[in-house]
């Protein structure tokens, strides 16, 4: 009897055809879309860039007749600059009293206002004189007395002399009569120190200014006893008029400082505000000290100044400048057309070309002195050239500029290509106020 055999296992490469299938649909499909998203991308690509391209040249095409750099200039002067030292100062008074009172008793009367400018001599407050008066009345009775036993006794010494003559009084009488005569004018000299120191204190009840000045704040009121030990006094006087400032300057300028005074020149300080923006009064050198910091290694200068206007104020923060010298017939430039770079200080120099186009020239310069907004040149550029002063950040050597004027710059976005050119080379000149 035969059996029937089951069926056979497809081949297992017979059974993972399916799946191997699948995945090669799946990784066709996505190098399909990978294909179509580079071929989109590379056509986007080619599209911006034509059209960039084209947008530049017409851009281009649009500019050629505006290449020129728009710039600022100014014509090189011939001068006088002057060479300063700053140093930072302080104001100080030539005088600072503390008035206090040197006789004790009640004040009664206040004399001065507050913020007042008084001078030498003018009565300020009144110190209750009663009981120095009734000193004085009690020295003077007593050297009335004493007056008069000095002139008796003088006469009894008269009279002693006499008798001493006749034989009548001794010798050892007479001498005790003269030195009696001697002690009475001693207590009667005694007496006269008494009623001298009672006047003295009366005129001290009388306070006064020693000094011109301003008064400060009243520090005692009416109707106070007042001592004549008090620290804190009655009120504060400071002489504004002159005053002084003390300013320091770096050790390395002092020398220089020094020549001038050992010939007596006379060397003139200015005084700024906080800000150095504002001068507030004009003065001169008055002495220089006698010794160097050496934590800061600088030296202090004093300066004096009439303060007519009180513009300068006791211990008011100013920026000192000395004019140490003055440098004639130099070359000047505003100070923010000097550039610095790797090789050094340089300028750009406006010139024309053979074109008759305007084009500006790097030129390498030695700066001398700069003060404020001017600058000195010791070589590099004449008198006259045009300096550029604004608009350098986009000049090479040789680049074409067209020079506006200041007012033209600021309000105006371009100027005319055939007017500016005669104004630039023209030296500027100032508007009248």
């Amino acid at each position: 009897m035969s059996h029937a055999q089951p069926p056979l296992p497809p081949p297992s490469s017979q059974r993972d055809m399916p799946e191997r299938v699948r995945v090669a649909r799946l990784v066709k499909r996505w190098s399909i879309g990978l294909l179509v998203l580079s071929l989109i991308a590379f056509g986007a690509y080619a599209l911006v860039t034509k059209s960039g391209e084209g947008q530049l040249r017409a851009g281009q095409g649009r500019n050629t007749g505006a290449s020129s750099v728009p710039v600022i200039a100014a014509a090189a002067r011939t001068g006088d600059i002057g060479i300063y030292l700053n140093g930072l100062g302080t104001v100080v008074p030539f005088n600072t009293v503390t008035v206090r009172s040197r006789v004790d008793g009640q004040l009664m009367q206040v004399l001065f206002q507050e913020g007042q400018m008084v001078r030498k001599g003018d009565l300020l407050a009144q110190i209750d004189p009663r009981p120095f008066e009734v000193q004085l009345t009690q020295a003077q009775g007593q050297m009335a007395r004493d007056l008069a036993q000095l002139k008796n006794a003088q006469l009894d010494l008269e009279r002693y002399r006499g008798l001493v003559k006749q034989g009548f009084v001794p010798k050892q009488q007479l001498d005790t009569q003269e030195a009696l005569v001697r002690q009475y004018e001693g207590i009667v000299k005694a007496d006269q120190g008494q009623i001298d120191n009672a006047k003295l204190q009366l005129t001290y009840c009388r306070i006064t200014a020693p000094i011109d000045g301003r008064v400060g704040l009243r520090l005692v009121d009416v109707g106070n006893m007042v001592r004549a030990n008090d620290p804190n006094g009655l009120l504060v006087i400071t002489q504004l008029q002159p005053i002084t400032v003390v300013f320091t300057i770096p050790e390395d300028n002092l020398p220089p400082v020094l020549d001038k005074l050992k010939v007596g020149e006379q060397l003139p300080v200015e005084a700024f505000d906080r800000e150095h923006k504002q001068r507030l009064a004009s003065g001169s050198l008055l002495t220089v000290d006698n010794q160097i910091d050496p934590n800061t290694g600088t030296v202090r200068l004093k300066a004096v100044f009439a303060n007519e206007q009180n513009e300068l104020f006791p211990n008011q923060f100013v920026n000192a400048r000395l004019l140490l010298d003055t440098k004639r017939g130099v070359t000047i430039v505003p100070s923010v057309s000097v550039q610095r770079g790797p090789q050094g200080a340089f300028v750009y120099i406006v010139k024309r070309d053979q074109a008759g186009e305007q084009t500006v020239e790097v030129r390498p310069v030695d700066v001398g002195v700069t003060h404020a907004e001017d600058a000195s040149i010791e070589k590099g550029v004449a008198p006259e050239e045009l300096v550029v002063v604004e608009g350098t950040e986009k000049l090479r050597n040789g680049t074409k500029v067209e020079v506006r004027p200041p007012a033209v710059a600021a309000d105006q976005p371009q100027a005319s290509s055939e007017a500016a050119p005669q104004a630039q080379l023209s030296r500027p000149t100032r508007k009248p106020m």
